[in-house]
């Protein structure tokens, strides 16, 4: 028997068409790309996941987007982003990362704001500054990172760090990060409480923060105090480097603290103690000590005793018998040097020392090895204007004045007689050991032609002499080595005479008759007029000696030579060499 079957009606069909068509319909709403949906596992590959939404084809995701594939099973949700409903295959395009991403920008958006305080991971370095996890990836500027600048980003990796959220770009999704504000911020509150409770006279516990030329700047867990140079070391310091470092702690003093400007003045120094304190009892006048030449300066060298005490020896310290001109001329920065000490001011902290006081001063036995009259042998060594200095021994030198050079003439400069190098005979004149000075005379080592000079010249004598020089006054005659007499030009001719140059020539030989001697003055007059006198007819008469007269220009070397040389009537044929010199 068939069985029978039963129609539904048709107006009952349509109905249930209608609501499938409905709910179909309504699904496809859900389905709008950039929505996040959730969706079933259906296949696990080993390269990607099938999940199914609900839509009509499924969709793959990248088993990269998943932690660990062991951990999933079939029929396990995922909520997931729809990027595309359809692909050139008609298959859904999916992605589980970006709708983690959305999700998490939701989250954020709902909790923070700007101006709030976040926690996150930095898990990265780009351009400018750090990428750090805060739920989304979130920009902190290299600037913002730290009160310090930051020179080291990789010191940062993987840290969680608290910072301010600066500003938020919902359009672009970028979030800017500030943890200099919240470090700042925790400062100015530690940095009052500080101002409250820090006092001159403390030792506090901070850490270098910045160094500059003049000091370096240490941060006291609030504020930042200056520590100057002048604080660091007892001992001389040229640069803040040589005694501490960026990022070193140390234990400071508070020197000063001025609350109206907010400064703090610190010190290292006044940790210890002041080595000048009893420096008087450690380096008594006369202590022999080692140090190190720590400066050089063109008046001396400043050497260390010990940390944070320096002495100066002056460049007359330095040698008994050299002459030092500046320091660095015998001497360099970290020598070790063995002085004396000559001088201590406590008040002023200044040690006088002298390196020559550690040996023998030669001058002190010059007065027993060169007593006055002692005949000497030394080397020219150098000129002045007035004189020669001679050395008789290392470190020990004499001087010849230039009016104990010769008994013949007046020298002008010591280069007239003797040259660099030459050596020479002098008597010692005068010692003077706390000078250090010796005169010694060139002339006196050799005889003096004026001695017994009345007993070899007599007046009335005839004599025969060379003209050695011409002067407007008259003419110089060599007697002998040593020896001119003045002929004044009234005593040259029985006839008028305007130019000693027309009747006389330098290098003539003449004839005189001796009318004054005057050995006191070392001067000797002559007539040559007189000479054509018989012996008895010769009589001196005052007309003779009009130009001989005392203060008049006669004849002693010095004059002589002085006269020849300032006469506004010299001779084109004279000059220095010409004549006896």
């Amino acid at each position: 028997m068939a069985k029978k079957t039963t129609k539904k009606p048709v107006v009952e069909v349509d109905a249930e068409r209608a609501k499938m068509m409905a709910m179909y319909e309504e699904t496809l709403k859900t389905f709008t790309e950039g929505a996040i949906v959730k969706g079933q596992i259906v296949e696990i590959r080993p390269q990607e996941v099938l999940i199914n939404i609900g839509y009509k084809s499924e969709g793959l995701l990248p088993a990269a987007e998943f932690k660990n594939l062991g951990e999933l099973h079939v029929g396990d949700e995922v909520e997931v982003l729809l990027e595309r409903l359809e692909d050139e295959h008609g298959m859904v395009i999916l992605s589980k990362s970006r709708a983690e991403q959305q999700r998490n920008w939701d989250n954020v958006l709902a909790t923070c704001e700007e101006g709030a305080v976040v926690s996150g991971v930095v898990k990265g370095k780009v351009k400018g500054g750090l990428l750090v996890d805060v739920g989304v990836d979130a920009f902190l500027p290299g600037s913002q990172i730290d009160v310090v600048p930051t020179r080291n980003l990789d010191e940062f990796m993987g840290q969680t760090l608290e910072c301010k959220v600066l500003k938020i770009n919902k359009e672009r999704r970028n979030i800017v990060l500030s943890r200099r504000d919240l470090i700042e911020e925790q400062r100015r509150g530690m940095k009052k409480k500080l101002l409250l409770e820090i006092q001159p006279g403390q030792t506090r516990r901070g850490v270098v923060k910045n160094i500059t030329d003049f000091g370096a700047f240490v941060d006291l867990n609030g504020m930042d105090g200056l520590l100057h140079i002048t604080d660091m070391s007892w001992g001389r310091i040229n640069h803040p480097s040589e005694v501490v470092q960026v990022g070193q702690e140390l234990e400071v003093f508070v020197l000063d603290v001025n609350q109206e400007k907010e400064r703090i003045s610190l010190g290292l120094k006044q940790k210890l103690q002041n080595p000048w304190e009893e420096i008087e009892m450690k380096y008594p006048k006369g202590t022999r000590i080692h140090g190190k030449v720590v400066n050089l300066v063109p008046y001396g060298a400043f050497v260390q005793l010990e940390e944070g005490v320096e002495g100066l020896v002056h460049v007359s310290e330095i040698s008994w018998t050299k002459r030092v001109a500046r320091a660095s001329d015998v001497l360099n920065v970290g020598d070790m040097v063995e002085a004396v000490v000559l001088n201590v001011n406590k008040e002023e902290q200044k040690i006088s020392l002298g390196i020559r006081q550690t040996e023998a001063n030669p001058w002190d036995d010059v007065a027993s090895k060169y007593p006055i009259g002692t005949r000497v042998k030394g080397k020219v060594r150098n000129f002045t204007n007035y004189g020669a200095f001679v050395e008789l021994e290392e470190g020990v030198d004499g001087m010849i004045h230039v009016s104990d050079m010769s008994w013949a003439r007046k020298i002008n400069h010591p280069s007239e007689v003797l040259k660099k190098g030459d050596e020479v005979e002098a008597i010692v004149l005068e010692v003077s050991p706390e000078n250090q000075r010796i005169s010694l005379g060139l002339k006196q080592a050799q005889e003096d032609p004026w001695a017994g000079i009345s007993g070899r010249y007599r007046i009335g004598q005839l004599i025969k002499g060379k003209v050695s020089k011409l002067a407007s006054f008259g003419a110089f005659v060599e007697l002998e080595e040593g020896v001119d007499g003045l002929v004044h030009i009234s005593q040259i001719s029985d006839d008028h005479v305007a130019k000693i140059r027309d009747v006389l020539q330098p290098g003539q030989e003449v004839e005189a008759r001796v009318i004054k001697i005057d050995p006191i003055d070392r001067r000797i007059g002559l007539s040559i007029k007189a000479a054509k006198l018989a012996d008895d007819e010769f009589k001196v008469d005052d007309s003779m000696l009009e130009g001989l007269r005392p203060g008049e220009d006669l004849v002693d070397l010095a004059g002589a030579f002085d006269a020849a040389l300032s006469s506004s009537d010299k001779p084109e044929e004279w000059s220095p060499g010409s004549g006896k010199n």
